[in-house]
């Protein structure tokens, strides 16, 4: 950590920051509303980028749009001092709605297989690009209490790992002020009010796998004259199960998942080929490496087996590096979080194996990055406590990441503490007056 960037918390700025927040939540709550009834998919944030770039330049924010596609920054120089960059993602998933809010999503979009598809804010963007836009705006109101320059970036297709690399290899390093940390925030499932952070290691490393494997189809009713591509892949299936319970220790941690399996079409022919997907999770480098040794040995030993015509083909689909919190400022963001909110208000989390491109930002700067979580549901749906979200979400309780219900709820104090918590953050770098 550079000079600069060193940490100094100050919570008359926060204060002042956070100053008139509560009277903008309606119209917060009215963008968020709209935001989630309009997603959009990555890299066709189109509509969203546009309500971004026009709120911030209303604010007296420097913007460029296009950036690595459809991401949009906005530049805040407010004299000498630390540069912050606050992120926000806005893409959302592929998912059918199903919770019944009078704004729910009906939208559908252009998968990238071509197909259509429902869409959904499934994973909370519309609350981080609020957010972002409401503390954005904040800033600019009381830039007679600071100095120094914000970055507020509105990343796209966080969802695909891709955005993050596009807007970097869009010149961002270039075109925009150089930055001494990078802040961000991801609503979680737990309850609204409450902030959850970790320094080190706080998202797993993501690796998406596409394995198509070949047979030789034919007549189902004959299937000696075929090599049966289903087979096969049934039986990576079923072996690549062994990989996290016999192949990684007992102390280190690994997930290997199949999510799709696409083979055939009519019952009686035997196809020549089946396709997977993969998405596997690591925390360690060295892990990772076994993981995808063992998935490329294993899906070429079942074809070979098998008889198979061809090796096997597996190609990446994305893939999200390791997210680790820099110490010193985890644990500067740590003490100015429960100084504002109380402690009781925040806590510790363990390592995720959910994955975020965001870390992108700091390493390729190489300034120290924190990123955070915020509850943003109701507490009765945690019987454990906020200290315990998890296991409300493994019982059913409440919705988890991705899911058709996930849908915050009390939207107003959600987002009340997800802006101010980036104010909070942004005033533990910048400069008081």
């Amino acid at each position: 950590m550079t000079a600069s960037a060193v940490p100094t918390p100050s919570a008359g700025l926060a204060a002042a920051l956070t100053d008139g927040l509560p009277g903008r939540i309606d119209d917060l709550a009215a963008l968020y509303r709209d935001l989630h009834e309009h997603p959009e998919l990555s890299f066709a944030e189109e509509r969203t980028a546009g309500i971004v770039a026009d709120r911030l330049t209303a604010a007296g924010y420097d913007v460029t749009t296009g950036v690595g596609g459809t991401g949009v920054v906005g530049v805040l120089r407010n004299g000498d001092g630390t540069s912050v960059l606050l992120r926000a993602d806005m893409d959302a998933l592929p998912v059918a709605e199903a919770a019944a809010v009078p704004y729910r999503s009906t939208a559908t979009g252009t998968g990238p297989d071509g197909e259509t598809t429902p869409v959904m804010h499934a994973c909370g963007h519309d609350t981080h690009v609020t957010a972002l836009l409401g503390a954005a705006e904040r800033l600019a109101a009381h830039r007679d209490r600071w100095s120094g320059t914000v970055l507020a970036v509105f990343q796209p297709a966080e969802e695909i790992g891709a955005g993050a690399r596009a807007m970097l290899d869009d010149g961002f390093a270039e075109r925009f002020p150089r930055y001494d940390v990078a802040l961000g925030q991801h609503i979680t499932s737990a309850p609204r009010g409450h902030l959850y952070a970790r320094p080190g290691v706080f998202m797993a490393a993501a690796d998406s796998l596409r394995v198509t494997v070949f047979g030789r189809g034919g007549h189902g009713s004959a299937p000696q004259t075929t090599v049966d591509p289903i087979v096969i892949a049934a039986s990576i299936v079923l072996r690549l199960q062994t990989i996290v319970s016999r192949e990684i220790a007992a102390s280190d941690v690994a997930v290997v998942t199949v999510g799709a399996i696409r083979a055939g079409s009519k019952e009686n022919v035997i196809p020549d080929r089946a396709e997977l997907k993969l998405n596997v999770r690591t925390f360690d480098p060295d892990v990772r490496e076994t993981v995808l040794a063992a998935i490329r040995r294993i899906v070429d030993a079942e074809a070979a087996a098998a008889g198979a015509p061809r090796t096997p083909e597996i190609a990446p689909i994305n893939d999200f590096p390791l997210l680790v919190n820099d110490e010193t400022a985890t644990t500067a963001l740590v003490g100015a979080f429960t100084e504002h909110f109380g402690a009781d208000q925040v806590h510790p989390t363990p390592a995720k194996p959910g994955s975020e491109d965001f870390g992108c930002f700091g390493t390729a700067a190489g300034v120290p990055s924190v990123f955070w979580n915020f509850g943003g549901f109701d507490p009765d749906l945690y019987p454990d406590g906020p200290e315990r979200p998890q296991p409300a979400v493994a019982a059913g309780l409440a919705p988890g990441g991705h899911s058709p219900q996930f849908v915050p709820t009390g939207v107003e104090p959600t987002l009340e503490r997800a802006a101010a918590a980036l104010l909070v953050a942004a005033s533990t770098w910048l400069s008081p007056r």
